[in-house]
């Protein structure tokens, strides 16, 4: 029992850290793109993506909380959503740059 519990106990620990990286690489890159890039690219404002990527990392930064929480699910799954959607789309009108 103790090897099992270990096992998921490091699986906890990996996949915190995994997530709440992947979490704060969004809310970074959300700041450091033009406000105007999001407009031309038609997605939601950059605030709101500011809003969404911040408190999902906030969110993923509790350690009480499993990273199997539906919150921290929740705040995943924007998170893939600003990387695999939105970021390439403000990165594209944007030519690369940040500011």
């Amino acid at each position: 029992m103790v090897l099992i519990n270990d096992v998921y106990y490091w699986i906890d620990v990996v996949l915190f850290w995994g997530l709440l990286a992947l979490k704060v690489w969004a809310a970074v890159d959300c700041v450091t793109r033009k406000a105007g890039a999001f407009r031309a690219a038609h997605k939601l404002s950059k605030p709101a993506w500011l809003a969404l990527t911040i408190a999902s990392a906030a969110i993923a930064a509790v350690p009480q909380l499993s990273p199997l929480n539906p919150f921290s699910l929740i705040g995943t799954v924007v998170a893939m959503v600003y990387l695999a959607d939105v970021r390439p789309a403000v990165r594209e009108i944007s030519g690369g740059s940040r500011y």
